[in-house]
């Protein structure tokens, strides 16, 4: 859409643009708590259903798995519907499957109600990167993916530290109402959301006056083969193919995997160490909290002190994309002394704050390379190659973040905690150089690659790009929500 087209989300009153990104802000947040709140009754699941440690974890994990789906199909149905359908329709079906793991009766039914939960809810984890992107500027896209972060993060953090409460005097099946709870009133605060993506816009504004309108054909693919292409194939070749996001891949997918497991290892760690109880170790997630906020300022505070310097070096007012990776520079350090500072301070040894004081630590990096790397690959490459790139990406550190929960116990019991999170670090440690390779190198990778050689040196840099090919990039996932 032009710029002075009035219906142009950007154009909207300030009300209204914050309107918008508070329903995808707390539907994300609703999504994120949802996965970590359950994590507060896995010892009473045990118990009702007979099941051991692992087994009790799988829902948990599946959740995570669920929600990799989410990045392959919902550019789709964003370009087919827009965004606004996709939110009211998803979010309903997933409160849906949060009230059928509450109701649970079996431990199958549980599982199966908690993977299609995560399925469910993954849209709303995909869709607030392009609902952020189409009502505000891209001019600082580290900024609004610092936002992005923050409601998956502080979600997933608030999930043990409400559900641990509620556990204690209702039991495991009320952590799942609450959740239901904040779905109901997120649901509310969404009644009257407005459509967001240009060419959804653009198509019912056609509509309405009885016009013909033709666009270009949408990055996300027409046929269905094309879009299998463009979101199952591609990303499975670049991630065998395409050494830039090899790299980020690989490095978020094991910052998502220690992120997750400490939903599970936290509870049990602080209960054998330090004889805490399931509330007391859901506050210690509150650190949790505290890194997310520093990760956010920190990340701003590095744009908004080196984006308008280097602008004006700049000889056409533009930079390179790798001076995105200046907040990931700065969180590889933290992450790996961090999970060091872990490994041999979970001792008796030492107070609780020392563990826990590293985990603030550790989210505070993780959060920072998360931003900082999937800004990066925003711009790294041509519309549909970004959409491969991030996708599989996306896909990736979610799988493998329902991998390592289910096993982080028995590291911890065959290596002892101090060595299995001493492994972690030095497997941290391996990645540090990833963000520093690609701002050196970064540039003639992406010129080598199949997926860039149709991009013009202007598109290498962080330009404006054309509203039909920014918010068609706005349909990928960003992680993290992310994050998740």
């Amino acid at each position: 859409m032009s710029p002075r087209d009035p219906d142009n989300p950007q154009n909207w009153p300030i009300y209204r643009r914050i309107f918008v990104s508070s329903v995808a802000f707390t539907f994300a947040f609703v999504v994120a708590f949802g996965l970590t709140s359950y994590t507060a009754g896995i010892t009473a699941i045990m118990k009702e259903f007979n099941v051991s440690m692992t087994a009790a974890i799988v829902p948990y994990s599946l959740y995570l798995v669920g929600i990799a789906f989410a990045p392959v199909y919902t550019p789709h149905l964003a370009e087919l519907f827009g965004r606004s359908a996709i939110y009211l329709v998803t979010f309903p079906i997933y409160s849906l499957f949060i009230l059928g793991s509450a109701l649970s009766q079996n431990f199958a039914s549980l599982v199966i109600c908690r993977i299609l939960a995560g399925f469910f809810g993954g849209p709303s984890l995909v869709l607030i990167e392009g609902t952020f992107a189409d009502v505000w500027s891209a001019d600082y896209t580290i900024t609004y993916y610092s936002f992005l972060g923050l409601a998956s993060y502080i979600g997933a953090a608030l999930g043990p530290v409400i559900s641990g409460f509620v556990f204690a005097a209702k039991g495991w099946r009320w952590t799942q109402y609450v959740t239901l709870m904040m779905a109901l009133a997120a649901y509310l605060l969404s009644i009257g959301l407005p459509e967001t993506y240009p060419r959804e816009v653009m198509r019912r504004r056609a509509r309405r006056s009885n016009i013909h309108l033709e666009l270009p054909k949408a990055q996300s693919g027409v046929t269905l083969k094309d879009r299998a292409t463009v979101t199952i194939l591609h990303p499975l070749r670049m991630l065998i193919a395409e050494p830039a996001v090899i790299m980020i891949s690989f490095y978020l997918g094991f910052n998502f995997a220690v992120i997750f497991q400490w939903f599970i290892a936290v509870p049990v760690v602080l209960n054998l160490t330090y004889n805490y109880d399931v509330k007391q170790a859901g506050l210690a997630f509150t650190a949790a909290i505290g890194g997310a906020l520093f990760a956010a300022a920190s990340s701003i505070v590095i744009e908004r002190l080196t984006v308008p310097k280097l602008t004006k070096r700049s000889m056409n007012g533009m930079i390179a994309v790798e001076t995105r990776l200046f907040p990931a520079m700065m969180g590889s350090f933290l992450i790996t002394a961090s999970l060091f500072w872990i490994a041999w301070t979970a001792s008796p040894k030492f107070a609780s704050a020392s563990p826990i004081l590293g985990t603030w630590m550790y989210v505070w990096g993780n959060l920072m390379v998360l931003i900082s790397l999937i800004s990066y690959l925003f711009d790294a490459y041509p519309p549909r190659g970004t959409l491969a790139a991030l996708t599989a990406a996306a896909s990736l550190r979610l799988v493998l973040a329902g991998f390592l929960p289910l096993v982080i116990i028995q590291m911890i019991q065959g290596l002892t905690g101090a060595w299995a999170y001493s492994l972690l670090g030095f497997i941290s440690a391996a990645c540090i150089p990833i963000p520093f390779v690609l701002f050196k190198w970064g540039a003639t990778l992406r010129a080598r690659s199949r997926h860039g050689h149709q991009r013009t040196m202007a598109s290498e840099m962080n330009d404006t790009r054309s509203a039909t090919d920014m918010h068609a990039m706005h349909d990928m996932n960003p992680e993290v929500n992310t994050a998740v």
